[in-house]
């Protein structure tokens, strides 16, 4: 039985990742980049679509877990009656191999260990020619594809799986190292898997020691930029989603996506996390990715890229895994790639304003990025698109998307005010902005309601209008503001979490249902803080902390009515919805004030 998503950890070496049970079962892994086809594919299927279990015989073996501190290092220790042994699972970053080290250590009497590997290539498909080398290693070859396992442990294979038993007493120490390489390339090096664990929690540690004090979330804060530097793949900077792909929003359902691209939505919350902790190098490099991606002609610009700026992210689905928790289909790739998403243009001019405030030096494609993309969001802007939400259900003039194409305009005009010889720039598009600005007003704000809506002439509640205070588009003190979030806590709210939208009430081209959507609540908080409500978003912020597993991770959604997570895992927005919400709480000062009275007498928005 696939274990629920918050029982799963991650470990990673900045340019794959895999994910590991509570069990100790490998059940998702790609290589050699996160975007490439599933060697471990269990996550999203059974066993026989590939798994590495190495587990106690003593199914009832007392399980906990943790990462050693500071670190991507994930140990997991089982307590029988006869004994105490720990597995410690690993991905050191590359240096030149792609390697899985996983160690078991005898604490305690004697353990009595099953291994169990079953290798399928091509997202759980394809079965390897596995063979034994003379080095006494074990080989599973398909194609371009090569997986090596080195092991003291005696394995036999059998039904087209590679399993053994064997006992670790205290004091010992039993390794396995799997290795991918292409299958006509040279065999694997021989690791020293204890230098290569100790270089692993330097690496780590060192990134880590880089954290300042982030008051009493200084830990699950250490732990989101680990998350987030995790889902970075360092040869190019790009951060993508998540780790995985088709996690359900909603058990069963088919809202099942492809997360392990790169978002450019991602960049300005990512930089500013970053930069904010003080993380120059890694906010450079995500900047330098960014950059790159979007080179060329305006009209071309994607929401998504691959994770070195590939645009061909074409959607197919994988008819031979039956789904997590059997919510079909599997997809691969992501048709949302392809959809006009306004609100891209002013998350790029953000990051870029960000990034020279945050003090990076300036970019020299910065200026001619500008003069290349303004030009045509200054037409543009007025389409309908798909919005944030990436809906597929036909376009719309979104709410949110207007909001952004006025953050492009309004922070170039910034940025060319403090340029000398800029004011004619800065007049022109200042003068975009405010026509943006009187549209939104206009177009978007239900006096009835009392609260801005999803859409020009929708009466639906949307929780990407909360960006209207965080991005500077209205004070967070404005009327309009403050209905808007009375209207978000009344509707919205579902167990103290807020969901994106109410799937019933709006047509975006897929059944209704889906969970909580995390960003969506952190941005709750971040309003409230900027409100003076502090007392109100310190114990939002705290209910989001306490979803965090027991290793510290988020997914993308929280189901509120059965409690566990939904969608991707883990998630990078989420990640960073976190770090900037302890960040604005840090912060803020002043007295602590009651929940704003009020919210019940808001009319209730029309069924679309």
């Amino acid at each position: 039985m696939t274990s629920r998503i918050e029982d799963y950890a991650l470990i990673g070496d900045c340019e794959t990742a895999a994910l590991v049970s509570r069990n100790g079962s490998i059940d998702w892994l790609c290589f050699p980049r996160f975007d490439s086809g599933a060697c471990f594919a269990a996550l999203l299927g059974t066993a026989e679509n590939g798994r590495w279990s190495i587990a106690p015989k003593d199914q009832s073996a007392r399980i906990t877990r943790r990462y050693r501190p500071d670190t991507l290092i994930l140990e997991t220790t089982f307590e029988t009656a006869e004994g105490t042994a720990t597995l410690i699972d690993f991905m050191p970053p590359r240096d030149g191999a792609s390697d899985l080290v996983r160690l078991v250590v005898g604490e305690r009497g004697r353990v009595e260990f099953d291994t169990d590997l079953i290798v399928r290539f091509g997202y759980g498909r394809t079965v390897p020619w596995v063979t034994r080398e003379e080095d006494g290693s074990i080989s599973a070859v398909a194609g371009p594809d090569r997986l090596t396992l080195r092991t003291s442990v005696e394995l036999e294979g059998a039904d087209l799986r590679t399993g053994g038993t064997f006992s670790v007493l205290a004091g010992e120490r039993i390794p396995f190292v799997l290795t991918y390489g292409p299958s006509n390339g040279p065999r694997p090096a021989h690791q020293d898997v204890e230098a290569v664990l100790a270089d692993t929690e330097t690496y780590w540690r060192d990134f880590a020691d880089r954290c300042p004090a982030v008051g009493a979330w200084t830990s699950a804060v250490k732990r989101s930029l680990i998350t987030l530097k995790a889902l970075t793949f360092a040869p190019t900077g790009g951060i993508v989603a998540a780790a995985t792909t088709s996690l359900p929003e909603q058990l069963g359902g088919t809202r099942n996506w492809d997360y392990r691209y790169c978002w450019l939505r991602d960049a300005t919350m990512t930089l500013m996390g970053f930069m904010k902790l003080g993380y120059y190098e890694e906010a450079a490099a995500w900047r330098g990715w960014l950059l790159r991606a979007i080179a060329g002609a305006p009209d071309q610009v994607q929401i998504m890229y691959g994770v070195a700026g590939e645009r061909q992210l074409l959607e197919w689905e994988v008819p031979w895994l039956r789904g997590y928790g059997d919510s079909r289909p599997v997809r691969i790739g992501n048709a949302a790639a392809d959809q006009l998403q306004l609100d891209v243009y002013g998350e790029i001019a953000d990051a870029m304003a960000q990034a020279l405030k945050g003090g990076l030096p300036p970019h020299p494609r910065s200026q001619a990025l500008r003069d290349v993309i303004l030009p045509y969001l200054e037409q543009a802007w007025r389409q309908p698109d798909e919005g944030i939400w990436e809906v597929r259900g036909g376009r719309q003039h979104f709410t949110h998307s207007k909001v952004m194409a006025w953050v492009a305009f309004d922070r170039a005009a910034d940025m060319a005010e403090s340029v000398e010889g800029g004011s004619a720039a800065a007049a022109r598009w200042r003068g975009v902005a405010d026509m943006i600005h009187a549209d939104v007003c206009g177009k978007a704000y239900d006096a009835e309601l009392g609260c801005f809506v999803q859409a020009y002439g929708s009466r639906t509640i949307d929780a990407s209008v909360l960006q209207i205070p965080l991005v500077g588009f209205l004070p967070a003190d404005d009327p309009r503001v403050v209905g808007t979030v009375k209207a978000v806590e009344k509707w919205l709210v579902r167990d103290g979490l807020v969901l994106r939208y109410r799937t019933e009430q709006t047509d975006d081209g897929l059944p209704p249902g889906e969970g909580a959507f995390l960003a969506c609540s952190f941005w709750l908080a971040d309003v409230l803080v900027l409100q003076g409500r502090y007392a109100d978003a310190r114990q939002l912020f705290e209910r989001l902390s306490n979803l965090c597993n027991d290793v510290g991770l988020l997914a993308e959604e929280h189901d509120p009515v059965g409690g566990r997570m939904l969608g991707n895992f883990p998630q990078a927005f989420s990640h960073v919805g976190l770090i900037n919400t302890a960040l604005n709480l840090a912060r803020a000062t002043g007295p602590a004030e009651e929940r704003a009275e009020g919210a019940d007498d808001i009319p209730a928005p029309e069924l679309a």
